[in-house]
């Protein structure tokens, strides 16, 4: 095992030294989407450009059945003070807008599965979650969609 800092992952997939990628995930749509913190997306393009499999690791409470895909899903987003700075000689320019999402989703083609505690699920997810749910039993908590 290897950690890395995210901003490495894709020159590292493309040196052909990674196995899998394993995420989390915040949030999975029914049809098996994926929203987790930004950058996520393109991890899973890099793995996919490399042919390596790309996994996500995560808890039956962050199936969302309610969301039928994840373009539903609301995007928070940061403050943009984060990416144009706040020292005294960093100012943004005018008429220049920032977009800073906390999280992105990865669409599930480019899922390999899901781990859960219940279980791998894998493609097709509609079914593979909604079975996984079933195992899992009532949930204990829920999202909104707002």
């Amino acid at each position: 095992v290897t950690v890395i800092p995210d901003s490495s992952a894709c020159g590292l997939l493309a040196s052909g030294r990674i196995d899998a990628v394993v995420v989390g995930a915040d949030r999975i749509a029914a049809n098996g989407d994926v929203a987790n913190k930004v950058g996520t997306f393109s991890h899973a393009v890099a793995a996919a450009r490399a042919g390596v499999p790309f996994y996500v690791a995560a808890p039956t409470s962050t199936l969302d059945p309610a969301t039928a895909v994840g373009g539903d899903i609301t995007i928070e987003q940061r403050d943009s003070a984060e990416v144009h700075g706040t020292q005294p000689r960093v100012t943004p320019v005018e008429g220049v807008t920032v977009w800073n999402p906390a999280f992105d989703v990865t669409p599930a083609e480019l899922v390999t599965a899901i781990i859960t505690e219940v279980g791998v699920l894998r493609p097709d997810y509609s079914a593979s979650i909604a079975d996984a749910l079933r195992r899992a039993g009532p949930p204990s908590g829920g999202y909104s969609n707002g």
